[in-house]
């Protein structure tokens, strides 16, 4: 049950009618009417805003439509007042068995409410993490990891057919700086003094493992040989080392994607898929021989003026047309970018998402432009040049484009010391080790991703208030801990009973208990909105408004004993508040699903 498109298809209803009757113009379009939460609670439970968007297509005045519209709704069964205010707004209040039915509702439908199918099976692509294979996760990919999984799983709960996706960079400069780091190690397990670690080479001592398991593969046979013989040995091996290592770090954060793309791929075999898609490219004519002005702030000692093969990049909203192949014929590591995209758009992907670290974002454009080549779709920018959104639109497919920022960690408000292990960063096993899988999701979460983020260990393990992941889990166990010392007075209201699945719902009258079941009624537009905007953030806090309701009830109780959960002397009032107490439960549970967070019995 979804009373919002519930009241929606009334409102619509009506408006049917006043066509049917004349009052509206036929043909006048309905498809942006809606009904939300009103500004002010204490105007009404819902409000539309059908008066005010029919207004100009109708040629009428909002008060006009909105009493025409009102008389309507008012004689709907569930509505109790319709209420015009100002030029035509108009606010409805429900009648109290409407929010008491709702809870009903929530208990026969269990973990399928909120759920839809708004997504219609739409398959969608979302890459997140994609960190070079040079050594363990650290915590600056910490959020977009979690950011990615818990959209994924948003994305998945409405009904979109979701691949999770892991670009592995093995293809770059930086997996031969890896090679080399490996074997400076695998030199020292041999015995070699190797001394300090190079500057520009990886020198955390997760590395040491790695040159003694080359060491048993190879003996000394790598030893004498030149670099260009052991790089490519060295390389592939590290990679196939750093792999696991990366896949158990994202596994402490219950992190699993579904493919793992390689990089290398695209140029390996028989098949050069960075030619293929060129080629596409150019057989839409946006291929030519060119030469590129020097970038702004360019060091002209450093500069090389040379003709190269470009993407006319700057016809999709790009700032200049981007190098695919070098003067040598080289690809550029952009050519290897629009390659991987072609071959995510072959794969049959109707909507791509990408989730780009904040140093990524002068990336945007040229990654947008080259989608938008491909599927025929555009890139929108205002009248000043800039991008009025990080996505495509209008093609066969689209990509959208998301931005986490950066990650500072504090413990007891002093920034938190780096890894040894890492040698020189924080990595999320560091992160998860210290305070648990569950804080380090649910924060990385209690921001919109764009903006910075402190994430202090101390306090996402206190026991109050102020720590939103307490809290809501809290919450939760405390609904588990009411039915256990009701069952110590009514045995029969067990979870999940017939007891209290047909209680009698029309006791759940106070205020409060009202004001609990709005929330949970919000529960299934919050989810659908959250996935349209690709905003999981909004979840995390929504959790932490029913939490927060929840004890505020609680705490009504302790006040007033009339209000408090268990009635001892009234199983009927008990069996129907247990009810609310379950439902709130189901709610806070699928909430913290999505989220990939436990939803506890007991707190420890």
């Amino acid at each position: 049950m979804d009373v919002f498109a519930d009241i929606e298809s009334r409102v619509a209803a009506a408006l049917e009618a006043l066509k049917a009757e004349g009052e509206l113009p036929a043909d006048v379009p309905t498809s942006n009417v809606e009904v939300e939460t009103p500004r002010e609670p204490t105007h009404g439970d819902l409000a539309t805003n059908a008066a005010m968007v029919l207004a100009k297509p109708a040629r009428m005045k909002p008060r006009d439509i909105a009493d025409k519209l009102q008389a309507k709704l008012s004689a709907v069964d569930g509505i109790d007042t319709v209420s015009v205010a100002g030029p035509g707004f108009i606010n409805l209040t429900l009648k109290p068995a409407i929010w008491q039915s709702l809870v009903r509702a929530i208990l026969e439908q269990g973990e399928a409410y909120g759920r839809s199918s708004i997504g219609k099976g739409k398959a969608v692509d979302i890459e997140y993490v994609s960190a070079n294979p040079t050594g363990p996760m650290h915590v600056g990919h910490c959020r977009g990891a979690v950011f990615g999984d818990v959209l994924a799983n948003l994305l998945a709960f409405v009904g979109y057919d979701v691949t999770r996706e892991y670009y592995v960079n093995d293809a770059g400069g930086q997996v031969d700086v890896l090679a080399r780091s490996v074997f400076l190690r695998y030199r020292e397990a041999l015995g070699d003094d190797i001394g300090e670690i190079p500057a520009g080479l990886y020198p955390g001592d997760y590395l040491k493992p790695v040159g003694a398991a080359l060491t048993k593969e190879h003996g000394r046979s790598l030893v004498n040989m030149p670099e260009e013989r052991w790089l490519p040995i060295v390389r592939t091996f590290a990679i196939a080392e750093m792999m696991p290592m990366i896949k158990e770090d994202l596994a402490a954060l219950n992190i699993k994607h579904d493919v793992f793309f390689s990089e290398a791929s695209l140029t390996r075999g028989s098949t050069d898929k960075v030619h293929e898609a060129v080629a596409a490219l150019r057989a839409k004519g946006l291929i030519y021989e060119g030469r590129l002005p020097r970038p702004k702030g360019h060091d002209d000692d450093e500069w090389e003026d040379r003709e190269q093969t470009l993407f006319k990049s700057t016809e999709f909203g790009d700032e200049v047309d981007r190098a695919l192949l070098k003067s040598d014929g080289t690809y550029t590591y952009f050519a290897g970018d629009v390659a991987y995209h072609y071959d995510k758009l072959q794969r049959g992907y109707k909507h791509l998402v990408n989730v780009f670290g904040a140093d990524h974002i002068g990336y945007i454009p040229r990654m947008l432009a080259v989608v938008a080549a491909f599927t025929g779709g555009r890139v929108e920018r205002d009248a000043k040049g800039k991008l009025k959104a990080w996505e495509t639109t209008g093609g066969t497919s689209d990509l959208a484009i998301k931005v986490v920022n950066l990650v500072k960690l504090f413990k007891n408000g002093e920034p938190y010391k780096m890894s040894k292990r890492a040698g020189t960063f924080v990595t999320l096993r560091d992160v998860v080790d210290e305070v648990g899988r569950d804080p380090v999701r649910f924060m990385m979460l209690y921001r919109k991703e764009l903006e910075p983020l402190d994430f202090d260990l101390a306090k996402v393990v206190e026991q109050s208030k102020d720590n939103p992941v307490f809290y809501v889990q809290y919450a939760h166990a405390r609904a588990a801990s009411v039915f256990r010392n009701a069952q110590e007075v009514f045995p029969e209201l067990a979870p999940g009973s017939r007891a209290v699945r047909e209680a009698d719902l029309s006791k759940l009258t106070d205020a409060g208990e009202i004001e609990l079941i709005k929330k949970l009624a919000f529960f299934p537009r919050l989810v659908s909105g959250a996935a349209r905007a690709e905003e999981p953030h909004r979840l995390a806090f929504y959790l932490y408004d029913v939490a927060s309701a929840l004890h505020g009830q609680w705490s009504r109780g302790n006040d007033s004993p009339h209000l408090r959960f268990i009635q001892a002397d009234d199983g009927v009032m008990t069996a129907a508040r247990l009810a609310l107490i379950a439902a709130v439960q189901q709610v806070i549970s699928s909430g913290l699903s999505v989220l990939g967070v436990e939803a506890p019995e007991a707190m420890r």
